[in-house]
């Protein structure tokens, strides 16, 4: 594990919001790995969709699957200077699978800052928690929302979209899930969609052993061992453990992606995460299976800084982020 410093350094606001998060999911969580969610809404402030334009953001609800509850909301952009197509970001928001919605008010914030930072359409998926859907819910979720994308009509929009320049992004539990949807539709043949890049913000995985940095990294924000024993207990069918080819992703039970045309990877890790090595040991499976992968360390990140505007790392991220779309988006 790279050396990362030995104090967090968090302004006050932060370490009150972090301190209201970590309480509200406290005293939802059951040892029956089951949830009180009229107690979790109550934490999770939800921000309804605009079009009119939010700092220079227009954003629209559409439904899949009323029937699952899938929906997606539609960031574009409306200050940009260019008549010229979109590209699109397909966003998988985190929470452990459990927690969370495309419309909570903190990834709501993201997805616009993203849209009207990197001048891109961004289109936050909605799908199924566990523990009442478990694996592979979600993963069929994302992926028929890919497919509902490719074959939708976007000449409404205020914006043009270019689904031939797609990336599949998601944070955290939506990491984990932007990788398994990407592998899945590298086997799929869309119609309009391309799939030019991967952007992985400190995807959740997991495993049987325990890490130095999930042991070293104790009460810091967001994320401990207990409570991702937690998630993937939740998550995964009765009787799999942590090296379950879901969650170790590269693992004793890893599916051999060598042969697979997978997208460039940009990934985010964070020196206060303890979630960190499992990061890179995604890193280096990708690297040693010959795809294309790009680290990005911040030594002073804990898990889910970039939902907070007041970290100095949540702009450094947004500028990488739209480099990496813009360099892809240019490639043939």
């Amino acid at each position: 594990m790279a050396e990362t410093p030995t104090t967090l350094r968090l302004s006050l606001k932060i370490r009150l919001l972090l301190a209201a998060h970590s309480f509200g999911t406290r005293a939802a969580i059951r040892s029956d790995h089951t949830l009180n969610r009229s107690v979790l809404n109550i934490f999770d402030r939800k921000a309804a969709a605009s079009a009119k334009p939010i700092n220079g953001v227009s954003s629209f609800d559409i439904s899949v699957d009323p029937a699952r509850n899938m929906w997606f909301r539609l960031y574009a952009p409306t200050s940009t200077a260019t008549t010229a197509a979109l590209p699109v970001i397909i966003f998988f928001h985190g929470g452990g699978f459990a927690f969370m919605a495309a419309n909570s008010r903190s990834f709501d914030v993201l997805c616009r800052r993203l849209a009207r930072e990197t001048n891109a359409a961004v289109i936050s998926v909605n799908y199924r928690l566990a523990p009442e859907y478990k694996y592979p819910c979600q993963y069929e979720d994302g992926f028929d929302t890919l497919k509902y994308i490719d074959d939708m009509s976007f000449e409404s929009f205020p914006a043009s979209l270019d689904l031939g320049r797609c990336f599949i992004a998601g944070d955290s539990a939506g990491g984990n899930l932007a990788h398994h949807v990407s592998l899945k539709a590298c086997e799929h043949t869309f119609s309009n969609i391309k799939i030019k890049g991967l952007i992985a913000i400190q995807p959740f995985f997991g495993g049987e052993e325990r890490t130095e940095s999930e042991i070293k990294l104790v009460g810091v924000p967001l994320i401990s061992v207990e409570r991702t024993d937690w998630m993937w207990k939740a998550f995964l069918p009765a009787g799999s453990d942590r090296n379950h080819s879901a969650v170790n992703v590269f693992g004793p039970n890893a599916v051999d992606i060598s042969g697979v045309k997978f997208p460039a990877t940009l990934l985010f890790v964070g020196g206060f995460d303890p979630l960190q090595d499992w990061q890179k040991r995604y890193h280096e499976g990708l690297k040693k299976a010959g795809k294309e992968v790009h680290l990005v360390e911040y030594p002073n990140a804990f898990h889910g800084f970039y939902c907070f505007p007041e970290s100095p790392e949540s702009s450094l991220i947004i500028g990488e982020v739209k480099n990496f779309v813009q360099k892809q988006s240019s490639l043939a």
